[in-house]
């Protein structure tokens, strides 16, 4: 099992975030540009981890040299299932450098933005607090 899954399986916030690359880029399911930078990440990492609830990785791809890894996941938004996957690219120091989010249904990735928008001045907040100012587009892109 990946590092970084068992941290997103323990809920511990301070591993995801030491796996992040300072220059991650994060692509969200619900909006149009990515985030870059590991504060805004990190930040918006925390605010999944309070709006997704029976959260479960069901399964883990990995290509033969590491760098790349695919994470299925199962979870619950507002009363909505949600499946998704989360994409990971790693760098030569074997920190997540990009980072995409892939969800479906529709319904369930409305009630994720939806959910996602009303956590967006804490994620920002937070991420000023932790680290520089990323660029950090409104949720709804």
């Amino acid at each position: 099992m990946h590092p970084f899954r068992t941290a997103v399986e323990n809920r511990d916030a301070a591993a995801i975030e030491a796996l992040l690359a300072d220059d991650v880029v994060f692509t969200s399911p619900v909006a149009f540009k990515p985030y870059a930078g590991k504060a805004i990440t990190a930040a918006i990492l925390r605010g999944v981890m309070r709006v997704f609830e029976d959260f479960t990785y069901e399964r883990e791809i990995a290509n033969p040299d590491g760098r790349d890894h695919a994470l299925v996941f199962t979870a619950t938004v507002a009363g909505r299932r949600i499946q998704g996957c989360d994409f990971l690219h790693f760098d030569d120091e074997g920190r997540i450098d990009d980072f995409t989010v892939m969800v479906r249904p529709l319904s369930a990735a409305q009630a994720l933005a939806e959910a996602m928008g009303a956590q967006f001045e804490q994620i920002a907040r937070e991420a000023a607090e932790t680290g520089p100012r990323a660029a950090a587009p409104s949720p709804r892109g």
